[in-house]
């Protein structure tokens, strides 16, 4: 029978020190970072379940930081565009409530006022987020816009919004007859016609009626093909009636319509728009003529400065190229394209014939994306643009006595064309779109948020400890390393010496 050794009881104890030791630096590297290993392998076979839920909470917080990116640049691109609402909504009360008053400039206070905030909306226009231009559309390095200042006075050989008003006036005729011509091809008859046939300005005949049954209208019409069109009343060899009326429809340039009507009266004085009954229908002819010829030139140095400037400004802004009027002929029969050398283009971002909003999209979950791009030439401030702008730059003549009348059609029009049109696209609804894509974003956050805590609780239930488990393991191993090593050492103080009889 053989009898081990002391030596061969402690190896045994040493490698059980060990292992109790390795127990407790594992168990003690647990409690310290909270998993149960710092490998996948240490895992077995919940390893691959882990990367897993690893990848996806990684993803999920790719796409939060994604949604909380954008959900920023909108926020700044919402600020924007209530500043542009606002500013709108500013100048076209300035233009309901405003004094007919002008300054040294020509301009009301209103106008003044138009100015101020057609620089806020170009600068508003102009927003850069992080590097960023919001109403460039894909441009997103390059400014939207032209300076406010380049806009209207333009900059070197390159014509801005103030001169192509001008150029506009004149060949509106808005100094004369609005490129009218009234004659009287007969004694008792009064003819109005265009001056040019296909020319885009000055008045448009539109109709011509009375009240006088003994009276005949006839018009608009060509009297030959290829000619401009004209109207016409004749008397006849009968008197109109005191009070008949003779009612003559223009359109105007920027698309409204206006009324001249002319009232025979015998009375005296004459009152306003009015013209004198004659002693027989020649004389009484002439005295239409005469009225005609007032109340047009009236019309075409009050309804039609406005209008003209209001076109002016349209073919600026929503124009690409913008057109401007063409003058290699006298008079101007026809608009032109502007060219970069000689005309602002005042629009400098990206454009496309796509969706403005598509032009910036970014996903925020794996199948859900969110629009948010935009252009400045979008058709929403392009219309508060082109009004903010013409009502800034227009210019008044304070000894003309048609000034009044200038004044207050250019009021009406800002007014009416900074209200909210069913069918037109208003700042109101890209608002609504960014709306919609910041409830996406929010939606999209929540249920991420919550898909995130439930496979970060699988994941911290394969890879986490129990704290109090592992420190009462800790404790036991801790008792067990103890007595081992008071064992062991007592083992090592043994001897043969100690059990041998004394000599």
């Amino acid at each position: 029978m053989s009898i081990d050794g002391v030596s061969g009881r402690t190896s045994y104890l040493g490698s059980s020190l060990i292992n109790i030791k390795n127990q407790l630096d594992t168990l003690t590297e647990q409690l310290s970072s909270g998993k149960k290993t710092t490998t996948y392998a240490g895992l077995g076979i919940d390893a691959g379940t882990a990367t897993g839920l690893r990848a996806q909470i990684s993803t999920l917080a790719s796409y939060a930081d994604t949604g909380t990116l954008i959900n920023t640049r909108i926020n700044v691109a919402n600020l924007s565009l209530q500043g542009m609402s606002d500013s709108a909504s500013t100048v076209k009360a300035a233009a309901a409530g405003t004094t007919l008053t002008l300054d040294n400039t020509g301009k009301t206070a209103g106008q003044t006022t138009a100015m101020a905030s057609f620089t806020q909306m170009v600068a508003l226009l102009n927003t850069n987020a992080g590097g960023r231009y919001l109403f460039s559309g894909r441009a997103t390095d390059t400014p939207a816009t032209e300076p406010a200042d380049v806009m209207l006075n333009g900059s070197g050989t390159r014509a801005g919004l103030t001169q192509l008003i001008d150029e506009r006036a004149q060949a509106d005729g808005t100094t004369g007859l609005g490129r009218t011509v009234i004659s009287s091809p007969t004694p008792t008859s009064v003819t109005i016609g265009e001056d040019a046939a296909g020319s885009p300005f000055g008045l448009k005949l539109s109709a011509v009626t009375t009240t006088d049954a003994n009276a005949t209208v006839t018009g608009p019409a060509s009297p030959a093909p290829g000619d401009p069109l004209e109207m016409s009343v004749d008397l006849g060899a009968t008197n109109p009636s005191d009070g008949d009326k003779f009612t003559f429809t223009f359109t105007l340039p920027d698309g409204t319509s206006e009324k001249i009507e002319l009232t025979a009266s015998s009375s005296t004085p004459l009152p306003a728009g009015s013209f004198a009954i004659g002693a027989d229908s020649t004389e009484t002819a002439a005295n239409l003529n005469s009225a005609l010829n007032t109340a047009v030139g009236t019309l075409a140095n009050t309804a039609l400065v406005a209008a003209s400037a209001i076109t002016a400004s349209d073919n600026f802004f929503s124009s690409s190229p913008p057109q401007r009027v063409d003058t290699s002929t006298n008079p101007p029969v026809a608009l032109r394209d502007g060219t970069q050398t000689d005309t602002v283009f005042w629009y400098t971002g990206e454009s496309g014939s796509d969706p403005a909003r598509g032009t910036a999209v970014a996903g925020i979950d794996q199948s859900i994306s969110v629009q948010y791009g935009a252009r400045a030439n979008e058709d929403a401030f392009v219309t508060a643009l082109k009004n903010i702008a013409v009502y800034a730059a227009v210019t008044t003549n304070a000894s003309n006595p048609n000034a009044n009348g200038q004044l207050t059609a250019l009021d009406s029009r800002i007014v009416d064309n900074l209200a909210v049109h069913t069918g037109k696209q208003s700042i109101q609804d890209i608002q609504a779109d960014f709306a919609g894509a910041q409830t996406a974003i929010a939606t999209t956050k929540d249920r991420q948020t919550q898909t995130g805590s439930i496979a970060q609780s699988m994941l911290d239930s394969i890879q986490g400890i129990n704290d109090n488990e592992v420190a009462t393991k800790i404790m036991a191993l801790q008792t067990s390393l103890q007595a081992s090593y008071q064992t062991t050492a007592s083992l090592y103080q043994l001897s043969l010496l100690k059990y041998l009889p004394a000599p």
